[in-house]
């Protein structure tokens, strides 16, 4: 059996490249490299059935340049500890890159939550909460987590609630975590704000003249094929703002199979089948593939892996043919399978640009629990009348009066959800220019990759010289 290759060291190959580019000294590339803390959990689960079980977890705080730190939590059999340490790292320079003021953190449980029931999920829950509480790994200034693999806004609920009973009524406990229930704290945009800010990512990407000529594409989105890995949340909004953007989307992989159709595929109708189906199995509009990875070798314009870790390795990397990997899961290709795609050519969207909608957006989230606003609230109606105003102006000046649809079409003001969309496309767009200026700096001679850490690295470095280098 092979040697499992450690994601933590694979995202320090990567500090250390960018690093080169750097006159920072050695120890405060080390400070940033390292984890801060790294917090352990064990407890007992009552099962439906009376037995007992010991669930294992982990929360780990990468960097406190900045505070709280922010990170989801995952729920999956193959965590462990140098997962989430990787992960945790990845936040630390995802949000330095986007320019959202938090540092890294990322936690996760050792389960699979198919095997558990709802009300044994909920206990796991409650109780993993309990321990972050106890321990202080948890707060709206402290640790804020978000949904990951395996969670989501009903996890962040039940962690919310956990809290808010510990926190003796404290005024801003819904900061607690983000990627809550609307009804709970949350945000409109948030659900699929990840696929989003991957489906803006790329459609920048695709805009660089001289990126698109050098792998002999035409800039815009519009002829583009896609093949998705992972039709989770993340891989469903990536494929389906993508179709939007005028993409099509010739192959989808799931853990249990793959189905490929040159003339596109209506990801809308994949889904719906695998809710009613429980699998490809059946699905009759596309021709099945005999495995799964055999998707991820398809001739393609974009390869979207937006599953998990470690999908592109040296035992696959001669066979992947996508002109444009994008990146849409945390580390889904590895350092030397990287190297390899770079020489060939290949432009590869990093992770820690690509797949930074979800903090984005979580920020936003954050920042409405902490200023107990609705975002729109204030300004909707202002705009709404100031519009009505300038169209009714408009009207006189030309003679022409429009309908009520047009009316209600150029008067309406943003809503909660049109200002997220709006602020995480702005996040999308400039941290994309940066990585092109800091690219451009070194006449072009490194990858994306390397600029998006150079660019955070400048950030956190800058944080830990003003604090005297340690926290």
């Amino acid at each position: 059996m092979a040697n499992k290759i450690s994601f933590f060291d694979q995202v320090s190959q990567y500090l250390y490249k960018a690093a080169a580019y750097t006159d920072y000294p050695e120890g405060l590339i080390e400070q940033i490299r390292i984890c801060n803390s790294v917090y352990l959990i064990q407890f007992p689960l009552k099962r439906d059935d009376g037995s007992i079980e010991v669930i294992e977890a982990w929360r780990a705080e990468h960097s406190h340049h900045r505070q709280p730190v922010k990170g989801g939590i995952r729920y999956s059999p193959h965590a462990d500890m140098d997962e989430v340490k990787a992960l945790a790292a990845l936040m630390t320079y995802k949000c330095a890159m986007v320019d959202v003021p938090f540092g890294g953190g990322k936690g996760a449980v050792k389960v699979d939550p198919k095997n558990y029931s709802d009300a044994e999920i909920e206990r796991i829950t409650r109780r993993y909460a309990f321990e972050l509480v106890q321990k202080k790994f948890i707060g709206p200034g402290i640790d804020v987590p978000a949904p990951d693999y395996g969670t989501g806004a009903r996890e962040m609920a039940w962690i919310v609630d956990t809290y808010s009973s510990m926190a003796n009524s404290e005024l801003d406990s819904l900061g607690c975590v983000t990627g809550k229930p609307v009804e709970q704290g949350g945000i409109r945009g948030r659900v699929e704000a990840t696929g989003r800010g991957v489906a803006y990512g790329i459609r920048e990407a695709c805009k660089v003249s001289s990126d698109m000529k050098r792998l002999g594409l035409s800039t815009g989105l519009g002829d583009k094929t896609v093949v998705i890995q992972g039709l989770g949340n993340v891989g469903y909004h990536s494929a389906k703002f993508l179709i939007e953007e005028g993409a099509t989307i010739i192959a989808i992989a799931e853990y249990d199979g793959a189905i490929f159709n040159p003339d596109g595929i209506d990801v809308d109708d994949v889904l719906a089948h695998r809710k009613a189906h429980g699998s490809f199995e059946g699905y009759a509009k596309a021709k099945h593939l005999d495995t799964r990875e055999e998707a991820l070798e398809l001739a393609c314009d974009i390869l979207v892996p937006a599953a998990l870790e470690n999908q592109i390795t040296m035992d696959n990397v001669d066979r992947i043919k996508a002109k444009i990997i994008g990146e849409a899961a945390n580390g889904p290709v590895t350092a030397d399978a990287a190297e390899k795609l770079l020489e060939r050519g290949t432009l590869i969207l990093p992770d820690i640009y690509l797949n930074s909608g979800g903090v984005t957006v979580s920020y936003f989230e954050w920042l409405k629990n902490l200023s107990h606003v609705r975002f729109g609230r204030l300004q909707k109606r202002f705009v709404e009348r100031s519009n009505t105003k300038m169209l009714k102006k408009l009207e006189e000046f030309t003679g022409r009066k429009v309908t009520e649809e047009e009316a209600h079409y150029i008067a309406d003001g943003p809503s909660e959800a049109d200002l997220v969309y709006s602020g995480l496309e702005d996040t999308m767009v400039n941290a994309y220019q940066q990585m092109l200026t800091v690219r451009t700096k070194h006449d072009e001679k490194i990858d994306l990759r390397t600029a998006a850490f150079i660019s955070a690295l400048h950030k956190v470095a800058t944080s830990y010289e003003l604090r005297g280098i340690f926290p």
